[in-house]
């Protein structure tokens, strides 16, 4: 399939990517087979990327100089778009599954001919690490161990796929060794799909997913291009931001071709692109404030929804605790600090004023006496 509009929509773009093969969260073991190559190529660009205004927020910044781990299935350090910007060893270096380097794509992957898909930080460096097992299965354990990995290597930024239904001492430590280091942790509250397991379905599911909900954690939902939460997939009880995560384009392991992809996990790949550009283009800025940044400049819904070019081009009061302003008053900005110069200025100037003016007076009576005495002499002498 090859899409050649000259000026593509959400709509059309979306109902190319049913098309696309799919990338899938994990394989199935027994088939022992890895996610094929696509030679497919969508010449569109993606609803999403249009949604976020991705080509506005490039012009602030790319990402340039900006490191982002990806903890997940590994990244091919070939792929499209990826090729020369990717480090990546041992069983990081090989996606079977191409989860990986689908959100890899998402954070950073640069346009290649004949495809409209680019990723949000096109400039950044992608670090890979493993946090699941060759068929995609994520574990606390390896989950821990890829965050441990990725802040110990200098990223700026970590993305976390997996949503884990119960917490683990080990994630705690790896985000607190990544907060000790001014590293923002980025991940999705819920998982991408709903488990397979019946008995798990039949169960009250959790209201909470790790490392999502651990604090300082930036934990992300996906929408679809109407702006909606999916209704099949696992709810969470809250979330930081919300993201496109449904029907997105992408590239995968293999091949030069597009792929299509769903999930909360995908939807944090584009919340940990835009904190690359934000770092990078205000490199002063805290992984807090970063992260601070994100939230506040995005757009009102009922989870906040990314706005890439608001957080790199709002001017944000100053973080200091303030009384809440009230809305309808007029607030005027502070005076000036005073300065002696200008009181001293003045009072020699009304000195200076002042004996001017006694001068002048003086003349003026002095003037009006001569002319009297000389008015008197003129007068005749009375009889």
């Amino acid at each position: 399939m090859s899409a050649s509009a000259a000026s593509p929509t959400p709509a059309a773009t979306t109902s190319d990517a049913p098309q696309l093969p799919l990338i899938p969260s994990s394989l199935n073991a027994s088939d022992a087979a890895c996610t094929e190559g696509s030679k497919t190529q969508v010449a569109a660009v993606s609803w999403a990327q249009q949604s976020l205004g991705l080509a506005a927020a490039n012009r602030y910044s790319q990402g340039k100089g900006v490191q982002v781990a990806v903890v997940d299935t590994g990244v091919a350090p070939g792929a499209a778009g990826l090729s020369g910007r990717v480090r990546a060893q041992g069983a990081a270096a090989e996606d079977c599954v191409g989860h990986g380097t689908f959100l890899a794509g998402v954070i950073g992957a640069a346009a290649v001919p004949g495809s409209g898909f680019a990723g949000v930080a096109p400039q950044a460096r992608i670090i890979a690490e493993r946090g699941t097992d060759q068929w995609g299965v994520p574990s606390a354990a390896l989950t821990a161990q890829g965050i441990e990995a990725s802040v110990d290597a200098g990223v700026d930024v970590v993305l976390v796929s997996a949503a884990l239904p119960q917490d683990a001492p080990a994630l705690r430590t790896a985000v607190e060794h990544a907060a000790d280091k001014d590293v923002l942790v980025v991940a999705p509250a819920a998982p991408d799909t709903a488990p397979a397991d019946t008995s798990a379905q039949s169960a009250q599911p959790p209201a909470d997913y790790w490392p999502a909900a651990t604090d300082g954690v930036l934990s992300v939902v996906s929408v679809d291009i109407a702006g909606d939460r999916p209704e099949d997939v696992p709810q969470p009880l809250d979330a930081d931001l919300a993201a496109p995560g449904e029907a997105i384009t992408g590239i995968g392991p293999a091949g030069r071709g597009n792929y299509v992809a769903n999930g909360s996990s995908v939807a944090a790949a584009f919340v940990a692109g835009a904190a690359a550009l934000v770092r990078a283009h205000q490199p002063d800025l805290t992984a807090a404030q970063t992260a601070a940044r994100l939230r506040a400049t995005a757009a009102h819904a009922s989870v906040p929804l990314l706005d890439p070019t608001a957080a790199l081009s709002t001017v944000l009061s100053s973080p200091a605790p303030s009384p809440a302003p009230d809305e309808g008053a007029v607030h005027l900005p502070e005076a000036a600090p005073r300065s002696a110069v200008v009181p001293r200025a003045w009072t020699l100037a009304g000195v200076s004023l002042l004996l001017v003016l006694a001068a002048g007076g003086a003349m003026a009576l002095a003037r009006v006496r001569t002319s009297r005495r000389q008015a008197g002499g003129a007068r005749p002498e009375s009889p």
